[in-house]
C-alpha cells in the first residue's frame, strides 16, 4: 500500500471514539519524536514550521515552507499532510507539483487571506482546480475559517463544507467551532472533519472529540509551543 493509500484509509474510522490523531511536528527530529511515540501519520502545521524558521505565523516564504516539509517527510516513514495556509498564491497545478516533490501526501488549505474570509464559491472553484491537478494523489484538507473570522454561525460553516466537499475536499477543518457545536456539524456535513484538539489536557481528549463527531485530531503548533516553554524553563533554571 502506497503512502497515500494509507493516508485515505486511515480517515475510514469505524468506531466514533476512535478518531486519527495526528500530531505536528516542525522538523524532522520531532517528527522521529511522534513516529518512535506511535503515530501512523503526521499533519505539519504552518505556525510551528514558522516558529522553527524565525517567521511570525503567515509569513514564511514558500520556498522555505516547501523546503521544511520535505526534510521533515525524509526524516519519517509515515505519511505526511502539510499545512501550506493559503497556498501562497502559486497555481493549482504548481501547488500539487511541489507538494508531491516535498513528498507529502496531504495539504491543509485555508479559505481565508490576511484576516478576512475568502467568497466561498470562488475557493471552492479554486480548490476543484487542485483536486483536478492532484488526481488521488494528495489528501485535500480544506479549513473553514468561519469561527475563527467572527462567524458564529454553524449554517455559515456548513454551507461553506459542503461547497468544498462538493469541489473534491477529502475532508474539511472548521477550526475553532467550540465543542458544543460538533454534532451539529457532523451532522450537516459529509466525510471526515478535522478538529483542533489541547496538547496540555484542558480540553476535550481526543476520544471525547471522536464521540462528538471528529474524524480526525490535529494539534496546530501546540506541540512546538508547549516544547518551546518547557525549553524556557530549563534555560531559566540554568541561570539560577
Amino acid at each position: 500500500m502506497t503512502k497515500i493509500e494509507t493516508f485515505r484509509a486511515l480517515h475510514r474510522r469505524t468506531a466514533p471514539g476512535d478518531p486519527l490523531v495526528l500530531p505536528g511536528p516542525w522538523d524532522a527530529d520531532s517528527a522521529r519524536v511522534c513516529v518512535e511515540s506511535g503515530f501512523p501519520a503526521l499533519a505539519t502545521p504552518s505556525a510551528a514550521v514558522a516558529a522553527s524558521l524565525g517567521y511570525e505565523d503567515g509569513q514564511t516564504p514558500a520556498d522555505e515552507m516547501f523546503a521544511a516539509v520535505a526534510r521533515i517527510v525524509r526524516a519519517v516513514d509515515v505519511p505526511v499532510s502539510a499545512d501550506i495556509e493559503g497556498g501562497y498564491g502559486i497555481a493549482p497545478k504548481e501547488l500539487v507539483e511541489r507538494l508531491l516533490e516535498s513528498g507529502a501526501v496531504g495539504c491543509n488549505l485555508e479559505d481565508s487571506e490576511d484576516g478576512v474570509l475568502k467568497e466561498p464559491r470562488a475557493h471552492a472553484e479554486w480548490l476543484a482546480e487542485v483536486r483536478y491537478a492532484a488526481g488521488d494523489q494528495l489528501f485535500v484538507n480544506a479549513r473553514v475559517d468561519t469561527y475563527i473570522r467572527g462567524v458564529s454561525d454553524p449554517e455559515r460553516a456548513i454551507e461553506r463544507a459542503a461547497l468544498y466537499v462538493a469541489a473534491g475536499a477529502d475532508c474539511v477543518y472548521p477550526i475553532g467551532a467550540p465543542v458544543d457545536v460538533l454534532p451539529l456539524l457532523r451532522s450537516g456535513i459529509q466525510g471526515p472533519i478535522n478538529v483542533h484538539g489541547t496538547v496540555t489536557g484542558d480540553g476535550p481528549s481526543p476520544t471525547a472529540l471522536g464521540e462528538l463527531g471528529a474524524t480526525r485530531i490535529t494539534f496546530g503548533p501546540g506541540l512546538q509551543r508547549s516544547t518551546a516553554q518547557a525549553l524556557r524553563e530549563i534555560a531559566v533554571g540554568l541561570r539560577k
